[in-house]
């Protein structure tokens, strides 16, 4: 084997610390290109997240705003959507429901009565009992409220709720007559955070109920107005807890 002289070993040698420097180089120019891209897609990600932010704001703006003028025309439930909300996302989350406060369950809930904005006031304020023909429009408000909101492509699963809110758990309810796990899981929360609403609020041919007695008369219900698993979900919260919102809400 031909020994290389000490000369070509220099030669040999500077030429791979040559090549080393410049292997060096390309690496140090490709990590910062690596960190410059990195930066990019943050600052990209940042601006994407504001603006999903601003249209969620947005979103919810105007669910509340539609949700404000429909019961502008009802002096006797003020905020009552807002309670309902607030009591149904505490049910949701004690049934153990992914995220309880989703824009699509909470937009159902404060929209649940807009059909209601199609039912002349003749019937709407009507002091005495409804005839058949009259209820027979009320009830469909339901149906009205579904068809305003259909085609508005974030309010499809908020729809549901539109919809199904008067669905009761043993098939008795309308205007699908659903029962059971028929009727969306969202609707049936609705159902009882509802109720709840209206036996502790006054309404002019009654006082509000206390939550106490409320609670007995839902629990009652359970298995044919309202789903068992969701009275039972509601009767695990104790009734400070709903007292407190009806007192933030009013």
């Amino acid at each position: 084997m031909e020994l290389r002289s000490e000369t070509e070993l220099t030669r040999e040698i500077a030429r791979l610390r040559t090549e080393l420097a410049l292997r060096e180089r390309e690496a140090a120019d490709n990590a910062l290109q690596l960190e410059r891209y990195a930066a990019d897609l943050r600052e990209t990600f940042k601006q994407e997240r504001a603006r999903s932010q601003e249209l969620a704001r947005s979103y919810t703006a105007t669910v509340r705003a539609l949700s404000n003028a429909v019961e502008a025309r009802d002096a006797y439930t003020g905020k009552h959507a807002e309670r309902v909300a607030a009591y149904g996302i505490e049910i949701a989350r004690a049934l153990g429901v992914t995220r309880p406060d989703a824009p699509e369950i909470e937009f159902g809930f404060l929209l649940h009565d807009i059909g209601k904005v199609a039912i002349p006031d003749s019937i709407l304020y009507k002091p005495g009992a409804l005839t058949d023909e009259e209820r027979g429009r009320m009830a469909k408000h339901p149906e009205i409220g579904a068809e305003i909101v259909r085609g508005i492509e974030f309010l499809q699963e908020p729809a549901k709720v539109v919809r199904s809110h008067h669905e009761r758990w043993d098939g008795t309810g309308y205007p699908d007559g659903l029962r059971a796990e028929e009727i969306p899981l969202a609707a049936r929360i609705f159902a009882v955070a509802d109720v709840l609403d209206a036996l502790t609020t006054d309404r002019p041919y009654r006082p509000a109920s206390t939550f106490a007695r409320a609670r007995t008369m839902i629990v009652a219900g359970a298995g044919t107005q309202f789903d068992p698993c969701v009275v039972e979900a509601f009767d695990s919260i104790d009734d400070a807890t709903f007292e407190r919102i009806a007192l933030e809400i009013r």
